[in-house]
């Protein structure tokens, strides 16, 4: 149930929000790690780091003006990859903040990145997704998505990791067609 309040806390702050985004800005939303986001270690489980981080993409694409293209084109995001590093555990009732930004774009893949941290400036975790937009079941190019925003971008440089992470997935990827 607690996430049903940070969605819709989310969703009133971002449709309430008098700072949108510029397409390339950085949504940074803070939480507090309640009893319900423990795993037997006693802090933040693995898995709601994933289940927080799409409070920060829905937050992203309020703010951009993404949101209102997207409900106009049914158009539905969805994530094809996830990679995530730890660095710091989140303890019970400890404020964080989420950082979300759009790293870059190719084909039909938009990259972004999605950033812990404690208050005091700490990296809790880092979570990089690749997402794409589909109308149903097609792929839309982020070309295509650019200029339904009314942009004129091209993509920042894409980093040598997102680069490695992308050969890595390919490698995964032929391997199971092997298998």
């Amino acid at each position: 149930m607690n996430l049903f309040f940070r969605l819709f806390r989310v969703l009133v702050m971002a449709l309430l929000s008098r700072q949108p985004l510029a397409p390339l800005g950085q949504s940074v939303l803070s939480f507090r790690v309640w009893l319900n986001d423990l795993d037997t270690n006693i802090h933040m489980n693995n898995g709601r780091y994933f289940t927080v981080a799409d409070l920060g993409r829905v937050d992203l694409m309020i703010r951009s003006g993404m949101l209102k293209l997207l409900l106009a084109r049914k158009w539905m995001p969805v994530l094809g990859g996830a990679t995530i590093r730890f660095r710091r555990e989140l303890k019970p009732f400890q404020p964080y903040y989420l950082k979300t930004r759009v790293l870059c774009w190719e084909g039909r893949w938009i990259f972004l990145e999605q950033v812990f941290e404690t208050m005091d400036g700490h990296l809790a975790a880092i979570i990089v997704v690749k997402a794409v937009f589909l109308e149903r079941g097609r792929s839309i190019d982020s070309s295509e998505l650019m200029r339904g925003m009314g942009l004129d971008l091209v993509s920042p440089p894409m980093p040598a990791d997102i680069r490695a992470w992308q050969e890595a997935e390919q490698a995964i990827t032929d391997r199971a067609k092997e298998a």
